[in-house]
């Protein structure tokens, strides 16, 4: 209980930021829709958003050095603040694009500043409890962020009003709080050519994991509505996908320590694949049978980046354990930026279904090369144990290397 209460001041900034910015993608999807965009421009906010998320993830750090980390926080939640009431000034699919920038550069900067903040005060008697806190919050606030969409007019100013509301109210704790700041640390070291080196499949794996999630998230709704969900069903839509994704963290971290990583990155790719043509060949499932599906690929894609990053760790040394997270997250973003518009482009092109055919494609594809990684070499001697990975920003390397080299 001390532990929560002397971090409370951050989790809760965690928990309003994700109800923020968790809540924009959808809610951009769905006011594109009213707003008579095209897919392809829906898809163009999302990959705008992962670039902005991108160019945050190496620029936060060097900003929090210079201004410290109250400033940096404070200064990135403006940015996002201005990003979401300046939708219902320019009513224009480009200038959202800018906008989504801002707001990725928000996600970025605000969990940077944070998770330096924790990574400056546990020890290593509280890591592992402030972690699983910390996880469950940002979970918690991922998941409440997709079911407020329900209750939010697409293409309403007011919408945009609470969300910004949101993003300011985030401001108050982190910026209030009694508790000293910590020490500036300094910036990871970007090098993406570190997660290839160490581990080709994880590096893979990890861009076959934003092709999944980056595409859902971001032009899910549009596939939902061409189905004949109403906003609310959206909402629990992609309610479900989070919570399927939080429920098989556990089952698919245990496999993962016991068997060969390799094999689990296989057979959730083989299951992806299955929720993926159950998904697009049946058109007449009914609403509760669309949200099991959206559960069941939740469950299946949503871990494949903590096995991946899992595998990529078992063969770096304590010493690069940072800047292979970093390089890790810089492949995410790579594949977040290019899948939204290229689901997008297949979808305007060939349907609704064309969503989960491209997910599958690349899960095919990760299932066929990981089968051929296990001709090439065999799995290490030692591991190290599973950790779910947040995809957050360069940084989390920091509070999660020590985690991973105890055995």
């Amino acid at each position: 209980m001390r532990l929560l209460v002397s971090f409370a001041a951050l989790f809760m900034s965690v928990a309003l930021l994700q109800l923020s910015t968790g809540g924009v993608g959808p809610l951009d999807a769905l006011s594109g829709i009213a707003l008579n965009f095209s897919r392809s421009q829906i898809g163009l906010l999302g990959s705008a958003h992962f670039l902005g998320f991108f160019v945050g993830c190496w620029w936060a750090p060097r900003l929090l050095g210079s201004i410290g980390h109250s400033r940096a926080f404070a200064a990135f939640t403006a940015l996002g603040a201005m990003a979401l009431l300046g939708h219902y000034i320019v009513i224009d699919a480009y200038a959202w694009a800018l906008m989504r920038i801002a707001s990725g550069l928000c996600v970025a900067g605000c969990y940077t500043v944070i998770e330096a903040w924790l990574q400056a005060k546990v020890t290593n008697e509280s890591r592992g409890r402030t972690m699983g806190i910390y996880r469950v919050v940002d979970m918690g606030g991922s998941l409440f962020s997709q079911l407020l969409i329900g209750f939010l007019a697409p293409a309403s100013y007011v919408s945009y009003s609470v969300l910004a509301i949101l993003c300011c109210a985030a401001l108050l704790p982190i910026t209030l709080t009694k508790a000293s700041q910590p020490e500036t640390p300094s910036a990871p070291r970007l090098r993406p050519m570190l997660a290839v080196t160490r581990s080709p499949l994880a590096a893979a794996g990890v861009v076959v994991a934003a092709l999944s999630s980056a595409s859902f998230r971001m032009v899910g709704p549009v596939y939902g509505q061409e189905v004949g969900l109403e906003v609310g069903q959206i909402a629990t839509f992609l309610a479900a996908f989070v919570f399927g994704g939080a429920l098989a963290q556990y089952p698919a971290g245990w496999l993962a320590d016991k068997f060969d990583r390799r094999w689990v990155l296989i057979w959730l790719s083989i299951a992806a694949i299955v929720s993926c043509a159950s998904t697009a060949l049946l058109q007449e499932l009914s609403t509760g049978g669309i949200l099991l599906n959206a559960a069941f690929f939740g469950m299946t894609t949503f871990p494949i980046y903590s096995v991946a990053a899992a595998h990529a760790h078992d063969f770096a040394s304590s010493e690069e354990r940072v800047e292979l997270s970093a390089a890790l997250m810089f492949w995410f973003a790579t594949g977040a930026i290019a899948a939204p518009l290229l689901a997008s482009q297949l979808m305007e092109s060939y349907g609704p279904p064309a969503l989960f055919i491209m997910i599958a494609v690349g899960h095919a594809a990760l299932a066929i090369f990981g089968l051929a990684r296990m001709r090439s070499r065999a799995a290490p001697a030692e591991r190290t144990p599973y950790v779910y990975a947040p995809r957050t920003s360069f940084t989390i390397g920091r509070l999660l290397g020590r985690s991973r080299d105890k055995h």
